[in-house]
Parts: structure tokens; sequence; C-alpha cells
């Protein structure tokens, strides 16, 4: 499936370019001052994380606010199969209190505009369940990029926050650069989605793998080049 993507990747044609090489700069310097950020080892990508983001308790509570909205989960490009992302998901309500919280915290983090942010995506996997190898931007010949372009436009950088230990599987790996990322609760997982020109990065592709037991919870937020609506 990776190599279904990196071919599909090769019009000349990038848009948000600028956008999305200054919001790569903006970020890693930011994340180059925190010294509890912890950069992973590779120079293809920009992949970052951290312990400790989410204490247990703020964990426990988002994990029963997924369970309230998780639905099956989909995905942008309706040429993948039935069994290309099997997770359910769901946005927990961006209006409540707490997850205005937790959303501003990852802004802080990242020292990103709020605004850019889409909202706050709960996933939930359980034994059996995976997302398949795939890319968190957005493919500018693709049907609903039109779309997307009017509500943000590309997608910058992704953050992931991990919310429970998981008995089997359920690890986030980059397929292409060989990094395999353990799900350890209240850890945050963040990643440029461009390269350093500012062109979507094929090195990101990454792919939820399958809970082997137990069950997996995440919250997820993507950010876009601008304000998304």
């Amino acid at each position: 499936m990776a190599s279904f993507i990196t071919a599909r990747f090769r019009k000349p044609d990038v848009p948000d370019q600028a956008a999305l090489k200054r919001t790569g700069e903006h970020v890693r310097k930011r994340l180059a001052a925190n010294t509890a950020i912890y950069r992973l080892p590779t120079d293809k990508a920009e992949i970052y994380a951290m312990a400790d983001f989410m204490s247990g308790a703020e964990c426990a509570r988002l994990i029963g606010m997924i369970d309230k909205v998780a639905r099956p989960s989909s995905v942008f490009n309706v040429e993948y199969g039935a069994d290309y992302r099997t997770s359910y998901s769901g946005d927990v309500d961006s209006y409540d209190p707490f997850v205005k919280k937790i959303s501003r915290r990852i802004d802080d983090l990242l020292g990103l505009d709020g605004s850019w942010g889409e909202a706050v995506q709960g996933q939930r996997y359980l034994p059996g369940q995976q997302f398949k190898p795939h890319c968190d931007w957005f493919f500018p010949e693709a049907d609903y990029w039109a779309r997307e372009a009017g509500r943000g436009g590309q997608r910058s950088w992704t953050a992931m926050v991990y919310l429970n230990t998981v008995e089997g599987g359920g690890s986030t790996d980059f397929t292409e650069l060989g990094l395999s990322i353990e799900p350890k609760p209240g850890a945050i997982l963040m990643w440029n989605n461009a390269d350093l020109e500012g062109a979507p990065n094929r090195w990101t592709i990454h792919t939820g793998t399958q809970v082997s037991a137990g069950v997996k919870y995440i919250i997820t937020k993507w950010y876009r080049t601008r304000s998304w609506r």
C-alpha cells in the first residue's frame, strides 16, 4: 500500500508550499527549544515525541468521551478497501472545557494557532483492527482537494496522544523509515507532514498496526496551513 501512495504523488504542483515551509520552520524551532521533547532518529522526516504530556486521569477521561462518540472510521479516499481502516473514531466535543484545555495544550506545545487545528478526533482500536499505511497530507489531484483547499488547505503537522497501554500490537509504524513507536499512556507523537521545502513528505507514510490483544485509544489533532472551518 505504501508504494501505491508514493506512486500517486508525482505531480509538480505543490499547493500551500510556502505556508508549509514557513510553518515547518516555526514549529521546528519551538520543539528544538523544549528539552523534554525527543526527535526520532531519522533525517528523512521530522518526527518528535514527548512523555507524560497528559496525566493518567486525563487519559481516562478522554477514553470515556471517545467511547461515547466512536463510530466506524472513514477515509478521504474511497479507492481504499473496506479493510483499510477498521478502527472506530469520532470527534470529541470541541466546546467541552476539558477538551478545550487539552487542545490548547497541544497548540501551545507546537506553537500553532488553535484555529488552524481540526477538531480533536478520538480513535479506538479493538483486537484485529488497524489502519493500514497512509499519509495525513492530502493529494492535490484527488476529488476532495477542492473542498479541503477551501477550508484550511493542506495539513501541516499531526499531533497524536496515546491514552492507554495496549496489551498486544497497536504500534505506530513509519513504514518507509523502519521506525516503530509503542503506545505509552500520556505520550505525544508529533510530525511534520511536509519536507524542509514545504512539499508533502512521502517518508511520513505510517500505519496503526493491528491490535492483537486489548484495546488501543488515541486522540489526534491535525493542523492546516491556515484557519480550519
